[in-house]
């Protein structure tokens, strides 16, 4: 019951950009920062550690990222923390926004495929297409890691 009030609170929060498809995976809406990539199609592993520090910030290393419009890419991301972590990927602007519902509801779990929670310890990895070029961000969105440092910068080139 409690997931399916934090979906329809998603749902209503996002408005428009849900109406083709729901938010729990298979949905057909567009990310400025890009889609889902083919694993046959990746041109470069890009390798990303989220830790905290001794002096309490928290981060992502590297904390900028660039690549090319077109390009597919493999995030590789290991938590060398302590805590659990998560890396969202979107538009500045949708950054905000979720930060802002996972305020209210802080155990929200993600079933989207530019984003993803890991245990202290764990690795997984996304597969990412960029089809837009600009400036795009990343970002730890559990209470508290943005403010202490957890977020970083996509560029995207055009070719």
């Amino acid at each position: 019951m409690k997931q399916l009030a934090i979906a329809l609170l998603i749902a209503t929060l996002a408005g428009p950009a849900f109406a083709s498809g729901s938010h729990a995976g298979g949905h057909d809406e567009k990310l400025a920062v890009g889609e889902p990539g083919d694993k046959s199609k990746v041109t470069q592993t890009i390798r990303v550690t989220m830790k905290e520090t001794e002096d309490g910030r928290m981060l992502f290393q590297p904390a900028v990222i660039k690549v090319r419009k077109g390009q597919t890419v493999k995030i590789v991301l290991s938590n060398a923390g302590q805590s659990d972590h998560e890396f969202v990927l979107d538009g500045e602007e949708k950054i905000l926004e979720h930060k802002a519902v996972m305020a209210k509801f802080p155990e929200m779990e993600h079933a989207d495929a530019n984003s993803i929670r890991l245990a202290a310890g764990e690795s997984g990895e996304i597969v990412w297409k960029f089809t837009n070029d600009g400036a795009f961000k990343f970002a730890c969105l559990i209470p508290g890691h943005y403010e202490a440092g957890m977020h970083g910068d996509v560029s995207v080139a055009t070719n």
